[in-house]
Order: structure tokens, then sequence, then C-alpha cells
């Protein structure tokens, strides 16, 4: 694979905070189900790219998860990803530290990736700019993929400009994704099937040895940021999920 390899995405993606609303995108959580599983007291903020005229497409969804402090501001506990591969229809969930985690790799998202390695997640406090990294360390290949999210603030004044802000975004996003899939493929790069035909155990496999990881790594073991000690069993949750038209 060629290792010079990139492309950048416009992918306009919407921060709301859970709490405030009754309403729960379909195959999201909600806030008291985000702060039940990282133990935190406060406000929970939800990136994604919302639906669409029916559709609903976003490829990894971020929850995160403030502590509510009585003498300064909240401060970032940990995050929640919420990871999909749409042509086979799963969702893998897990919690990680925001200021650098490694993660295991459990999900078949790419079919040019194999399913060795981890995932290298890290990300910030949600202010006027917002940054996101997720990169794929390799046993083999080494840090050969790298995914960058930048983003700055954008305060709508209506909802019709809201709207037109995010209209058709999820298809725009699965256009970009599938032409950049056709071009690896013409340009002859390794194609892996899903392991699930190989393996219809590759599941369990997977999400075993995830969990037996342990949790955010980047935190001191006596560490008080961690709402899980580093050693501890990460969590995880997979499900199957529907075919994006909603």
């Amino acid at each position: 694979m060629d290792s010079n390899r990139s492309s950048e995405i416009p992918c306009p993606s919407q921060i709301s905070p859970t709490d405030r609303s009754s309403y729960v995108p379909p195959n999201h959580l909600s806030a008291e189900e985000a702060r039940s599983i990282v133990g935190t007291t406060g406000p929970v903020l939800l990136l994604t790219i919302p639906p669409s005229v029916g559709y609903q497409r976003s490829p990894v969804t971020l929850y995160y998860c403030y502590d509510r402090q009585e003498s300064s501001s909240n401060i970032l506990k940990n995050c929640i990803a919420e990871v999909s591969n749409t042509p086979w229809g799963e969702q893998v969930r897990f919690v990680f530290n925001p200021n650098s985690d490694l993660v295991a790799k459990c999900l078949h998202v790419s079919p040019f990736m194999d399913m060795l390695g981890d995932w290298k997640m890290k990300t910030r406090s949600i202010g006027n700019n917002l940054s996101v990294t997720v990169s794929v360390k390799h046993p083999v290949l080494g840090n050969y993929f790298t995914a960058f999210l930048t983003a700055k603030r954008v305060l709508s004044t209506s909802k019709v400009c809201y709207a037109f802000f995010f209209w058709f975004m999820p298809q725009k996003a699965a256009i970009y994704t599938y032409w950049q899939s056709l071009k690896l493929l013409l340009n002859n790069v390794q194609f892996f099937e899903h392991p699930k035909y190989q393996n219809p155990g590759y599941i369990e496999e997977c999400l075993t040895n995830a969990k037996g990881r342990g949790c955010c790594m980047a935190f001191p073991r006596n560490s008080l940021n961690s709402p899980q000690a580093q050693g501890r069993e990460r969590w995880y949750s997979w499900k199957p999920i529907k075919w994006p038209w909603a």
C-alpha cells in the first residue's frame, strides 16, 4: 500500500447536548445511558452526522462525557466511541481516554484493512475548535493509516440555515467513501473479505480479546480521571444495526 496516499473529505458534523433533547437518534445512546457506562455526573455532548432525508450514516460517533465540578468548569472524563460498518450492518461501542488511548480493533470497518492491529484514539474537550485523531497501529505495517477530523464551531441563526447546512450530508459522506474505495480497487490494493465468512465466531473472539486488554491505558493506575483503573476490563458492546434508510 502506498503510505503517502491521502484524501480530504469535507464532512460537517453536529455537536449536540443530549440532555436538552428528548429525541435520541436511531442507534445512538441517550445521555443517561452514556453516563451509566462511564460513571460521570455532568453533561454529555454528541458528535455525529445527523440524519438527512431519512438517511443516517455516521461511520464514527463520539460521546463526550463530562464530570460536573462545583468549583470549576466541567471536566471531560471519558469518551464513548460508536463505530459502524454500514455495508455489513454492525456497530461496536467502547470507552476510551480522550487524552490518548490504544484500543484493540474489533470491527471489520474497511475491506482494505485486515483485523490485526489497534486503534489509537485521541481528542480533546469541545470548544470553538475540535480535533479527533484515529490511527491504526499494525503489528507488521506499523502506523500505516491515520484519519483526522478538524472542525470549527458554526452557530446557526435559524432552523432553515441549520437544515440547509446538513442537507444530504450523510449521502455525500457515503459517496466520498465509496469513491475512495473504488480508487483503491483500481489501484489493486489488497481486498479483505469480512472475517465472518471464515470464522462465524469472530465477534466473540474479538470482544473477549478487546475487553481483556484493559481500559484507558493513557491514565496512571491511580488516576482520579479514569472511571476504570488501568488493567481492568474495558467496556465494549456489539450489535447488528439496520440499513441506514430510517
